[in-house]
């Protein structure tokens, strides 16, 4: 996996604000191969009245096209949330290898207007099986505050 998560996640941040200026929950994803960019996306769930244009699902789709293939084989999905279960199916399906993460679902339990209970994205591939590499808690408290802002703005 690249090492520069940093500099990746700054980009899923600002697309995640972006989406957040549009009406949109305020997460932000990149598809990374080889140390390039080549998919970004943001949550557009509202705007577009598409319940599946989540950021990672997005950032998949807009990879997908870049490249001229289904196959992100070697790619890495940034994302300053934890995706929910259907995006943890689109990024195994697409055969990304891992999944940066920021913020946890668990952390805004009582917060926000979806409750995930004990979900996480170890416990939903234990159970179905599905294996890629996961680093967790990158640049958390920006991702944090990007969501609490949100939040607190009446969207949440």
């Amino acid at each position: 996996m690249p090492v520069d998560h940093d500099k990746f996640m700054d980009i899923a941040l600002e697309e995640g604000r972006k989406g957040g200026a549009e009406g949109n929950p305020p997460v932000g994803s990149v598809i990374v191969r080889d140390g390039e960019v080549i998919g970004i996306g943001r949550n557009r769930v509202n705007s577009d009245t598409d319940p599946t244009a989540h950021a990672e699902v997005d950032a998949i789709r807009d990879a997908c096209r870049n490249i001229g293939s289904t196959d992100l084989s070697g790619a890495v999905c940034y994302t300053s949330m934890e995706p929910c279960p259907m995006c943890c199916w689109a990024i195994e399906a697409a055969g990304c290898g891992g999944v940066v993460l920021g913020s946890r679902h668990a952390e805004f339990r009582g917060v926000s207007a979806r409750d995930y209970g004990g979900y996480s994205v170890e416990a939903l591939l234990e159970l179905t099986g599905c294996s890629y590499d996961i680093v967790t808690d990158v640049r958390i408290d920006e991702c944090n505050a990007v969501r609490l802002e949100w939040i607190a703005g009446g969207d949440g």
